[in-house]
Parts: C-alpha cells; structure tokens; sequence
C-alpha cells in the first residue's frame, strides 16, 4: 500500500517521488530547472516535497521521453487539457512534428546501418592489419581535410 512520506503529511521527499514516478531525483530535478513540473521549494525541514499530481504529471512526462520526445515537445503537450477540444488538434500537430523528426532519423539510421556493415565487410580477421581500422583512420583523415581551416587553427 502507498503511503505518504512519513516525516512530512503533505507530500512525498525527492527519493519517494522518484521511485514513485520512475525518473531519477537528479531528473526531478533537471525538470523542475526546466519548468517542467513546478519547483518544490524546501519546506521548514529543508527537503523538497511532492504531491500525488507531481508523481503524475512526473510519470506523464517519462512516458513522453520514452517516446524520444524533445523537452520542447514535452513542454508543449504538458500544458494541454485533454477535455479542451481545441487542445486535441495541438496535441496531434505535436505528434505529427514527432513523426516527420522520426522518420527522418530512421533514415538517418539506415544509412548509418548501411554504412556500418560496409565498413564490417572489410576485415574478416584473416588479414595482416584491420582493414576495419585501416578505414576508419582514412575516413578521419578525409573528413579532416575536407573541412576549410580557421583563420590561426591547425591541424591537431
């Protein structure tokens, strides 16, 4: 059975909350930084206190960053009221921004994949050297001079 911080009758202390919630006490609060949740001032026994609807609006916002949602994002969806009608169509313009974010990192991923499973082909272990690692240097290299030099920077 859940039962209320005992040292305190209004509210749970930062470790209660974020066991509670599932987010980290370091999390809460970043969130609280953030203005993501309000910021629980210390009471007379210097611990900052959480309400029930904390917990809540804290495991709301770990179900949206388990979505990979952006803190803008969060911030955005947090502020709506699910029984304003005109809320619904900003929620759903927050998802659909998600979406398109996405789907252009899955194909920012499958080029990645498409990349790393070329470099794999190049070395079966049989070789002298790694041609995996051989690759990987002259990929450097080649991005290091492909990028226009700063006027008083060098090469490290």
């Amino acid at each position: 059975m859940d039962t209320v911080n005992p040292q305190a009758s209004y509210g749970y202390r930062i470790g209660a909350a974020a066991q509670r919630s599932g987010i980290s006490a370091a999390n809460i609060r970043y969130y609280e930084k953030e203005g993501l949740i309000p910021a629980r001032g210390m009471g007379e026994n210097q611990y900052r206190s959480y309400s029930d609807a904390d917990i809540a609006q804290l495991r709301f916002i770990r179900r949206l960053r388990s979505l990979d949602m952006s803190l803008d994002e969060v911030r955005s969806l947090l502020h709506l009221d699910l029984r304003n009608k005109a809320d619904c169509q900003t929620a759903r313009d927050t998802l659909d921004g998600h979406i398109a974010h996405v789907q252009v990192r899955l194909k920012e991923l499958s080029g990645l994949e498409q990349e790393l499973n070329s470099l794999r082909q190049r070395c079966d272990g049989t070789g002298v050297q790694c041609h995996i690692i051989e690759a990987l240097h002259q990929q450097a290299d080649a991005a290091l001079t492909d990028m226009p030099l700063k006027r008083g920077a060098s090469h490290l």
